[in-house]
């Protein structure tokens, strides 16, 4: 008789021990996978504002392409691309960046000393030195991004970043 109530103290606390693993067992693996199914994922967002290098390596009056690295963070996952952009420097601390892609149809221009215009060549479509469209199928001036200046560093934002400081600093 004294055996049985041994055997069954011993059952019991085998019996809490099992559960009580079970139980953080499941926590282990449900709380992570209750927190990626019922939490949204984070929104995909860039950095905001990429270093675009000296303005003083920028000539006046003369386009120049810059490369830069952008940011962006989707999710769980954060990646980093290249971008460039055509940047024009008007005076010291006066600075207009355009997008590197055409408005007709995204392909890539470039500046043409001689005629002093952006020239696309796929299309034919020809832009001022401030953008404006000269000829061509383009519908409308070249896309700029917003710019910001600290000391000498020339700063780009995106050009869907519809929450970019678009002034000069």
């Amino acid at each position: 008789m004294n055996d049985n109530k041994h055997s069954t103290n011993r059952r019991r606390w085998l019996f809490g021990i099992i559960s009580g693993l079970t139980g953080i067992l499941s926590a282990a693996i449900g709380a992570p996978a209750a927190i990626y199914l019922f939490t949204p994922p984070k929104r995909t967002r860039s950095s905001g504002w990429a270093d675009a290098g000296s303005i003083n390596e920028i000539p006046l009056k003369t386009p120049q392409r810059v490369e830069l690295q952008r940011v962006h963070f989707d999710a769980w996952k954060i990646r980093s691309e290249s971008d460039a952009a055509w940047v024009v420097r008007t005076d010291a601390q006066q600075v207009t960046a355009f997008s590197p892609r055409c408005t007709h149809l995204g392909c890539a221009y470039h500046w043409e000393p001689r005629a002093e215009v952006f020239e696309c060549p796929c299309h034919g479509s020809k832009f001022s030195i401030t953008g404006k469209v000269l000829a061509g199928p383009a519908p409308r001036p070249l896309d700029q991004y917003p710019v910001r200046i600290e000391g000498d560093r020339l700063w780009l934002a995106d050009t869907d970043d519809a929450n970019a400081d678009t002034r000069n600093s």
